[in-house]
């Protein structure tokens, strides 16, 4: 009887640990953003209040709790992503904020990575897109493509529908200046950019989103590849005009905010981890909900 008082015991104290334990977590966090404020004021829209982006952290975080342990810095990195381009993480498919542990530097960190609707809203806000859609090519499918001077696509399906014989997925644009291109992958193309920088993997295997809906994740690699060079830009609050495809670079990118040493303003340190070089896996069990509450770039 006393050892099952005892784990009773243990058990009621690790529930009332727990509560706090999470509100320490906010207090930190929230403190962590009121401190760094001066130094990423300049990097967000004016709209953008400490309140805010602690309020994204959190929400964020509390959907997946392994971001609290991820490096605070790159946590509030991944946060200025979101609120400078104007995306909010982890809650409609627009972008998403994931954990993972790397090799290189030893310790947990927080990588941003930009959402199929994010993509697609970015390229709408510059107001010069028409359209802009994305369809895979089966096996049996009827299908040509050409580059080069005389550009070409021409794709009739023959009404398959596994993902398993997907050949080639690809994305196009159109202009209301009457502009049109558009880029196509192979699935060879797309697995190899899935490997290199997907972070869901159990066992070596690749987990979450790209096992269990492959389909959309391409469509939204090859949309992303589309945009890097579509002659899109954005004006922001402030006036100043960027290149559409700057804004997408942040996309799969580890960033860390500092204060430069000769003005009052911040600057984002990026970098890119690749999994092959730099990055460690932690092992996610695969459990469909958390992976799609997590990682889902489409919902």
């Amino acid at each position: 009887m006393a050892k099952t008082a005892d784990v009773k015991n243990q058990l009621a104290n690790r529930s009332a640990q727990a509560p706090a334990q999470a509100g320490d977590n906010e207090r930190r966090l929230k403190s962590l953003i009121n401190d760094n404020y001066k130094a990423i004021q300049s990097l967000v829209p004016k709209h953008v209040t400490p309140e805010r982006l602690a309020r994204l952290t959190i929400s964020a975080a509390t959907r997946n709790p392994k971001l609290f342990e991820c490096d605070e810095m790159t946590l509030v990195g991944a946060i200025v992503n979101c609120a400078a381009l104007g995306v909010e993480p982890n809650l409609i498919g627009h972008a998403y904020i994931l954990p993972f542990y790397n090799g290189k530097t030893k310790q947990m960190e927080a990588q941003f990575q930009l959402g199929f609707k994010g993509a697609i809203d970015l390229a709408r806000r510059s107001g010069e897109l028409k359209q802009l859609y994305a369809h895979e090519v089966y096996e049996g499918d009827e299908f040509e493509y050409a580059y080069g001077l005389n550009k070409d696509l021409h794709h009739v399906p023959c009404g398959e529908s596994d993902p398993d014989k997907v050949t080639h997925v690809y994305a196009v644009y159109h202009l209301k200046d009457g502009g049109n291109d558009f880029v196509v992958m192979t699935r060879e193309q797309i697995e190899n950019h899935r490997d290199r920088f997907t972070k869901s993997k159990y066992n070596g295997a690749v987990v979450g989103p790209w096992k269990d809906h492959f389909v959309e994740m391409a469509k939204k690699t090859v949309i992303i590849r589309l945009l890097k060079t579509a002659p899109l830009s954005i004006e922001k609050e402030n006036g100043e005009v960027q290149h559409l495809g700057e804004l997408i670079n942040a996309d799969n990118s580890v960033s860390r905010v500092r204060q430069s040493a000769v003005t009052s303003q911040a600057i984002i340190d990026t970098s890119f981890v690749d999994n092959g070089t730099e990055a460690t896996i932690v092992d996610v069990q695969p459990e469909e909900s958390k992976s799609k509450a997590v990682e889902d770039p489409f919902l």
